[in-house]
């Protein structure tokens, strides 16, 4: 994003606002997963350890959840720079092409 044509202080202010965002959005993310693998995981509150079992559970759940946040991750940029790619296509069809009565 170009911030050139904002002051100095703008841009501060929307540099605090995306990290601001950013941090939301991670604790949002970290919370999400914790609460999914611990549901899924933890079942037996008679010892202050986790068991094999539920260590385990809790690799393979850590591991899935963010293998799968990557994979949305990438689904999420190919179709963005789909649609960027289609929109330039789309500009250039009709700055090209000779408006209504263009060369036919």
């Amino acid at each position: 994003m170009d911030y050139s044509h904002y002051n100095d202080a703008e841009r501060a202010h929307i540099l605090k606002l995306l990290e601001q965002k950013q941090m939301r959005d991670f604790m949002k993310f970290y919370s999400n997963l914790v609460d999914r693998c611990f549901n899924d995981c933890i079942n037996d509150f008679t010892s202050k350890t986790l068991t094999t079992k539920e260590e385990t559970c809790i690799q393979r759940c850590t591991d899935k959840f963010l293998k799968h946040n990557e994979r949305v991750g990438q689904r999420f940029a190919e179709y963005n720079q789909n649609m960027a790619a289609q929109a330039q296509q789309n500009l250039g069809s009709r700055s090209g092409g000779g408006g209504w009565f263009g060369g036919q």
